[in-house]
């Protein structure tokens, strides 16, 4: 099937085959994304209004919506321009007004004939004690009774689109839908009571209360599943094309693997150890490996990294390990150096900074195979950097690099299995959206002796009070980070600029102690400052947040943030986790500037309660939402118009296990199922992946 379905052409033609839709009103839909009569069965209502109807407006309590009969009394034009046009009615026990702004007369005389009985739907409310209803939703002739809802749907809407319209127009779209042939799993529809494709669309669109509005309802459950598993299957097929490529098995003997281990001065928690058993086992296969690592900060991802790469060089390959800055470059090549020396294994860096002959001798040794693991940028990739045989590319912090990098970087060993590293927890739901086509480890445990860090809430006012508490702790030999949120004075935003607080802190605490490190300042002085710090030379390092993923000071034990409430949930529990690394207790404080917002309150209140980054990520996503988690331009997360990442993660789960088995038990989409799944595909645009069906 290489086109769009004939089934589906009424449903992908243009607005204006809809009754009532011109270009003009067409414009306008195209404001929200509505370009066919398709999007408008997914612009599905918001809210819904509920219509009172009553015999006489005596005894209600305004504001209220009202369905009422009146009888239709004198028209009041108004005595001078801008005022209201008024129309007298009744209900037969009392009298009040209808009010209009800039009417047609012609047009209010034609439906409010003085004399006549009509039906009214408005909102009743009070002005200058005259009960009235401004603009009616509604005026009816009797007869035409059975066209009011008691509930009725909220639309979303713009300039140049009515509810009116949009009601008219959604109808008409819902017109052209015709039965379709199951996509989803018997066994599922059963299950979960689901209604069939077409019948949720309109339960969707007729929602009889409230309650019919939640995501939970059978009909928009049912939709946002469809949204979901379409875009698990095209992530499925994307997987499989990944997949189709070929692989190399790389086999561990544990040669060098087993040195590691009796060299490590603890023993590998069991997240650890499992995370290592999966990517040994992706990696003994003949296909390409994409897998990701999650991990808590400070759960020990380097180790798992380091026995990875180890795979690749006992089965007489090459390893590369690529950081997106070079102080992470040089960290990881510093805390793999003496495990590498007792293994017996060569390992190397490469960042921007080499050049010239010394430059050319990496390169050479890196061609001949002499080097087994490589360390550095994105300098690993360049057009004259060559690998004798290049097994296994590890990607560390996955979102700072594109899409385009990995490529680049997967391109130095044409068959080269693939493992990004992120030290950001992601709920559950959003890794499957985003990173649906990889396998994920998750390491949730922290390797034992790590103390818990105190985190505590402490208000600017009390500031004098914690630069006390450092000069004790740096009396005792410790260190800390004082965290500042922008780095300089700025007259709209009232934060403490780092540049002021390094020159007070250095007035308080002696000026050869206390350094400065913000995202204005060259790399090389960067480095220079943080090379200082964690040789214990300088004792307190005042930062913006460029010391965020990575960085490890055993020796530092307390983390100030200033402005705390201005950050971000995973942003603060990623600064904390740069303390609590060595087996002294650590000290997190969290100084806020008062009065909180509810919202800012919660998140404090959240970091004071647990250190476990998948739980702060949870709450995370429930307060801010899944565009925003993520930063959705830069995230490459799906617009879903259903469904509901934050309340319906469960759904994004069945539907890539659901997606996976049926392109194993049907890779081509042939069966019955797979031809409606197609089908479904086409609907949802996800033309991308019908061009993925042939790849089986």
């Amino acid at each position: 099937m290489s086109g769009r379905p004939e089934i589906l052409f009424p449903l992908f033609a243009d607005l204006e085959t809809l009754s009532g839709v011109g270009a003009k009103t067409a414009q306008n839909f195209e404001k929200m994304d509505i370009t066919k009569p398709r999007d408008l069965l997914f612009a599905l209502p918001n809210s819904g209004v509920t219509w009172q109807r009553i015999k006489s407006i005596q005894g209600v309590v305004p504001p209220a919506n009202i369905i009422i009969e009146i009888t239709v009394g004198n028209h009041l034009p108004p005595r001078s321009r801008g005022r209201p046009y008024r129309v007298e009615v009744s209900d037969g026990d009392t009298v009040f007004q209808l009010v209009f702004f800039h009417p047609r007369i012609d047009y209010l005389q034609k439906i409010l004939p003085t004399g006549q009985k009509r039906l009214i739907a408005g909102k009743l409310e009070h002005f200058d004690s005259i009960a009235q209803i401004v603009h009616p939703e509604q005026v009816l002739r009797l007869e035409d009774d059975g066209d009011l809802p008691a509930f009725e749907p909220v639309y979303p809407l713009t300039a140049g689109v009515s509810k009116k319209l949009m009601i008219k127009a959604v109808q008409g779209a819902i017109s052209l839908t015709v039965p379709l042939e199951e996509w989803i799993d018997k066994a599922l529809i059963n299950k979960e009571n689901w209604p069939n494709w077409r019948d949720a669309i309109s339960a969707a669109h007729t929602p009889k209360s409230d309650t019919d509005l939640l995501p939970t309802t059978a009909g928009r459950a049912r939709l946002a599943y469809d949204e979901l598993f379409a875009h698990q299957i095209t992530l499925a097929l994307a997987r499989r094309k990944e997949r189709s490529v070929k692989g190399r098995a790389s086999v561990a003997t544990g040669v060098h693997q087993s040195k590691v281990l009796s060299a490590l001065p603890y023993t590998p928690t069991g997240a650890q150890a499992r995370a290592v058993a999966e990517i040994s086992d992706d990696m003994a296969r003949p296909v390409r490996m994409m897998r990701m690592l999650q991990g808590d900060v400070g759960a020990g991802k380097t180790y798992v990294a380091l026995m990875a790469l180890l795979v690749a060089v006992e089965s007489g390959g090459q390893g590369v390990m690529m950081a997106p800055t070079e102080i992470l470059a040089r960290q990881h090549y510093a805390g793999l150096q003496p495990l590498c020396e007792a293994a017996g294994v060569v390992l190397e860096m490469l960042t921007g900074r080499d050049n010239g002959r010394e430059r050319e001798a990496k390169l050479q040794a890196l061609k001949a195979g002499n080097i087994h693991i490589l360390v550095g940028t994105h300098a690993v990739f360049q057009k004259d950097v060559f690998y004798h045989d290049l097994r296994l590319a590890i990607i560390d912090e996955q979102h700072r690099f594109g899409v385009e990098q990995r490529a680049e970087l997967a391109a130095k060993g044409p068959m080269a299995d693939v493992l990004v590293m992120t030290a950001t927890p992601i709920p559950r739901s959003l890794s499957l959206a985003q990173f649906g086509d990889m396998d994920i480890s998750i390491l949730d445990e922290k390797p034992p002796g790590r103390k818990p860090i105190k985190t505590a809430m402490v208000s600017t006012g009390r500031i004098s009070e914690v630069v006390d508490h450092l000069r004790g702790a740096l009396a005792a030999g410790r260190q800390a980070y004082w965290v500042c949120p922008l780095v300089e004075e700025s007259e709209v935003v009232d934060k403490t600029a780092a540049q002021e607080r390094f020159k007070h802190l250095r007035a308080s605490l002696g000026d050869d102690v206390v350094g400065l490190v913000h995202g204005r300042m060259e790399a090389a002085e960067k480095d220079a400052v943080m090379a200082r710090f964690k040789a214990g030379d300088l004792k307190v390092l005042v930062a913006t947040t460029v010391i965020e993923v990575g960085v490890d000071v055993p020796n530092a034990t307390i983390m100030v943030i200033e402005r705390a409430e201005s950050f971000g949930l995973a942003q603060l529990h990623q600064l904390r986790g740069r303390v609590g690394r060595g087996a002294a207790q650590s000290t997190c404080l969290l100084m806020y500037q008062a009065p909180l917002s509810k919202t800012a309150t919660r998140r404090l209140e959240i970091m004071r309660e647990t250190e476990d980054g998948f739980v702060i990520a949870e709450e995370d996503l429930a307060m801010r939402g899944a565009g925003d988690l993520i930063g959705t331009a830069q995230s490459g997360l799906p617009k879903f118009r259903v469904a509901d990442l934050e309340s319906q993660a469960g759904l994004m789960e069945i539907a890539q296990t659901d997606a996976r088995k049926l392109l194993h038990d049907d890779p081509k989409l042939e069966s019955e199922r797979g031809k409606a799944v197609r089908v479904l595909l086409w609907l949802m645009e996800q033309e991308k992946s019908i061009r993925l069906i042939s790849v089986g």
